[in-house]
């Protein structure tokens, strides 16, 4: 059912006057046709933004192999041959990709930004995706015809911010912060000019989109110009003479790993430290956002686009997730009063979250 559905998505898939970056679209009993969420996947490579294709994202978001995006891993991301052949990949099958601009220039480096929007328009990108004024304002004057998308690096989070972005750089759509309420995501959904999309799964952070400190203080080098947080040249790994692991960012003890104890990416914020006489996560547990559960209410109040978190994730990560995801929405799309929570898509969305736990966040706490 899933896949006839969703070939037949793929038939019809057209732009909408609304939102020049595009919606997808689903053909109902009769002729009208109504939009459906579009699922909006993440690729730090080629292979991983094939596999998000096959596994039905209808739309990809990459990075250029430079500190434009906020993923900027050695080894990550994508060089101009790679992104035209993902390019051609996603739109021989009727998807979309998006080349994520989303790190903060300073005066010096602007024209490196600049480049990378007309690189970005020369290759084909169906939108790019900024959260810097100055870089939304160069697209919108150059290349007026390239959809821009506000970047969850932007925090845009009032119909005022919304407002002013759409009205002052054109923007097709906005991508919300995780700090909203399910109730503050509605409000502005009847309220902005322009389509949302939230995060529906992926990595967590406790600071601000666009705004983190922690890393910078330890390492001095900001990740909301770097684009990375803990970058790879300040960390060390130190085998004990007990089976453990320490890490270390830029010398200091961020955490220590029992042996075979599943470790992840080294950050500040999901350290474990010594505070009083206990070691814990005294900022924050790796946990993932999960909103699954969460679907019809967001398919209710009007979010446009669904986002998947993990440029920096493998392919297993990205076609398990995507998968997940794509049959969720299109079983709901189907027959929407009988639509529940599978099993089969809990266990594999749980199978790839940090440290195995996954949380609503702040779309389920009571207070605004």
């Amino acid at each position: 059912m899933g896949k006839a559905f969703r070939n037949a998505a793929n038939l019809i898939r057209i732009k909408s006057p609304a939102d020049t970056g595009g919606d997808n679209r689903y053909p109902t009993s009769g002729h009208e046709v109504k939009p459906v969420m579009q699922l909006v996947c993440p690729a730090g490579n080629l292979p991983a933004l094939k596999a998000a294709i096959d596994a039905g994202a209808d739309a990809v978001y990459v990075g250029f192999r430079d500190q434009t995006n906020a993923r900027a891993f050695p080894g990550l991301n994508f060089n101009e041959t790679e992104l035209r052949q993902g390019a051609d990949y996603a739109h021989q099958r009727g998807r979309k990709l998006y080349i994520a601009l989303n790190t903060y220039p300073d005066s010096a480096r602007l024209a490196m930004f600049e480049a990378a929007v007309d690189r970005a328009a020369d290759l084909g990108a169906d939108a790019i995706i900024a959260a810097e004024m100055a870089v939304l304002d160069y697209a919108m004057r150059t290349h007026p015809q390239l959809p821009r998308h506000l970047s969850v690096q932007g925090s845009a989070t009032t119909a005022a911010a919304l407002r002013y972005c759409h009205e002052r750089f054109g923007i097709a759509r906005a991508v919300l912060p995780r700090v909203l309420s399910i109730e503050q995501v509605e409000r502005l959904c009847a309220s902005s000019p322009v389509p949302l999309e939230v995060f529906a799964f992926g990595s967590l952070c406790i600071m601000v989109e666009g705004r983190c400190q922690l890393s910078s203080y330890v390492t001095g080098a900001s990740p909301n110009r770097h684009g990375v947080c803990s970058p790879a040249k300040f960390v060390r790994w130190e085998e004990l003479p007990d089976g453990r692991r320490a890490v270390h960012l830029n010398g200091v003890l961020i955490d220590r790993f029992a042996a075979g104890e599943p470790a992840g990416y080294p950050t500040v914020c999901k350290g474990r430290f010594n505070v009083g006489d206990e070691v814990f996560h005294a900022l924050e547990e790796p946990t993932s956002l999960n909103t699954m559960e969460l679907l019809p209410r967001l398919m209710q109040i009007g979010v446009s686009a669904l986002k998947i978190e993990g440029r920096q994730r493998g392919v297993a990560y990205v076609s398990s997730v995507t998968h997940a995801w794509r049959s969720a929405i299109d079983r709901y799309a189907a027959d929407p009063e009988h639509w529940s929570v599978e099993p089969a898509w809990k266990s594999a969305l749980s199978a790839h979250a940090e440290g195995h736990q996954t949380t609503l966040g702040p779309y389920h706490r009571a207070w605004h």
